[in-house]
Parts: C-alpha cells; sequence; structure tokens
C-alpha cells in the first residue's frame, strides 16, 4: 500500500491548492527525501502551479551512489524507486547539495527545470526549524533532555533552548546553517565535515542527533 501524505495550502493560499504526495511502502532513503521536500514544497505554497501538472515523468539520479527515482505528475504526485526506461526528463543531482543538478538535464528540459522547482522549497528560520525538529526528536532513544541553539549571525549570538533537564546537547552555526539542518534540508554529517556548525556534546549524543536528523531529513 502506497503511504499517502496530503499537505495542506500554506496559509493565506485557498484549499483548492492542497497537493496529494504519495511514495511508495518500504520506500527507500531517495524517496523519503524526495516526498519530504515536495511536501515542504507544497505547505509552503511553493511551486503549486508545477505540483499540480496533468501528466510527466522526471527520473533523480544521485551524481555519487547508485540511488534513483521517479517523480510522477499528475492526479497529485507519487514518488517511487522504480526508473522508467524513458522518463520524460533524467535529473543527475547532487543529494548532499539540495538537489543541485550536476549536468544539464537530458529530455524535457522545461519539465526538468519544473522538477527542480519543485525540489528547492523554502527553508523556514532557523529558530521555527529548531522548534520542529525538536518536536520530531523527542521520540527518538537518548535523545539530550535539552537543545540549544546557538545562531552566529552579523548582530553577534543569539540562543535558543528546547527541553529542560540534566543532559544538554549545544549546536553552533550560522542561521542558515542551522536552519538547514533542523529542516532536513541539509545532512548533519555533511554540514558537520563542511566547518559550518560546531557541537559540544558526547559521542554518543553525535549519535542520537544524526538519527533526530535523519528522522527529519527523511519523515520517519
Amino acid at each position: 500500500m502506497t503511504e499517502t501524505t496530503t499537505a495542506p495550502a500554506a496559509p493565506g493560499t485557498p484549499a483548492a491548492t492542497e497537493v496529494d504526495v504519495r511514495i511508495e511502502d518500504d520506500a527507500t532513503p531517495l524517496v523519503r527525501l524526495i516526498g519530504r521536500t515536495l511536501r515542504d514544497s507544497a505547505r509552503a505554497g511553493h511551486a503549486l502551479p508545477v505540483l499540480r501538472r496533468p501528466a510527466g515523468t522526471v527520473a533523480i539520479r544521485s551524481h555519487d551512489t547508485p540511488q534513483a527515482a521517479t517523480i510522477t505528475f499528475g492526479d497529485g504526485v507519487s514518488v517511487s524507486s522504480e526508473v522508467l526506461a524513458e522518463p520524460d526528463a533524467t535529473i543527475t543531482v547532487d543529494l548532499n547539495a539540495r538537489f543541485a543538478p550536476v549536468a544539464a538535464p537530458s529530455g524535457d528540459a522545461e519539465l526538468a527545470a519544473d522538477a527542480l522547482l519543485a525540489l528547492s522549497p523554502p527553508v523556514p528560520n532557523w529558530q521555527t526549524a529548531a522548534a520542529h525538529f525538536w518536536s520530531a526528536a523527542r521520540s527518538v532513544p537518548g535523545i539530550p533532555d535539552v537543545l540549544i541553539a546557538v545562531a552566529e549571525g552579523p548582530d553577534g549570538l543569539e540562543q535558543l533552548v528546547l527541553g529542560e533537564g540534566a543532559t544538554h546537547y549545544l549546536i553552533a552555526g550560522a542561521p542558515e546553517a542551522l536552519a538547514g539542518v533542523f529542516s532536513g534540508t541539509d545532512d548533519l554529517l555533511a554540514v558537520l565535515s563542511t566547518g559550518a556548525l560546531g557541537i559540544q556534546g558526547t559521542m554518543s549524543q553525535l549519535s542520537v542527533m544524526v538519527g533526530a536528523s535523519w528522522k527529519v531529513r527523511f519523515d520517519v
């Protein structure tokens, strides 16, 4: 049975703009990532004409792994791990760079551009993203009692404390980096490897936080 989520319209948009985003059972990480990203677009009221296209198939391929998936537009949007022999468009992307294409798409160029637009929802501000992350992370076994997020912006430091208790975990960085990780837009380990974020906590806590970030990123 297919897993279905109806993304509600963004505030201020009519109910008719709701979009049905479906993913297959036992979906692969890439299918889940694409599905979550498209739902984020729908909730934000982003690229709605694209999400409501009457037809079109787009193959999404990872540039450095064997991962691939197909987005099918029409009667909502569905995402599956099966890649058609001849999709209408094919895009090879960097999954750690927000679906950035690494080469010119093949096939229908307009459809490919539409798909990339739908896969680039606006990232919420870091405080909103952190609150969403913490709500999802609380169910992860071993999660610290308190998450401290510190944004290092042009106007100095701003801190957000979520939760209460004895164990703490701190993540610090630019607002954009925090927002990307907390929203699931960016992979925590990939961002840490660039030095864009600083952390304070134990190795076991890092393992748990990575699991929590994947829970948000892959909507599981």
